[in-house]
């Protein structure tokens, strides 16, 4: 299972028990209306974070992956070089 997916359950299920918790409490109606549009404020907000985090996560890989790639491309590049060279002597 992805990390994607474990994170959108875990997010789903958060929210679903929050809103149940408050839907559930012995709280006038204007109460429960606040407390669940502060829930999901806070929510939305964890989502936030964690969206921030994992794009910063993904962001960093493709930086190391293209460096990575960069190299092989030097790597290859000279290696034909040194290839035509030889080539060129015979």
């Amino acid at each position: 299972m992805g990390k994607e997916k474990v994170f959108t359950g875990i997010v789903a299920g958060a929210a679903l028990g929050a809103v149940l918790g408050i839907l559930f409490a012995p709280d006038k109606g204007s109460e429960t209306r606040k407390n669940i549009a502060d829930k999901s404020t806070e929510t939305a907000n964890e989502v936030k974070t964690k969206f921030n985090g994992l794009m910063e996560d993904i962001s960093k890989t493709i930086d190391e992956k293209k460096d990575e790639l960069a190299s092989a491309y030097d790597k290859a590049k000279s290696k034909m070089k040194e290839l035509d060279k030889s080539a060129s002597k015979a």
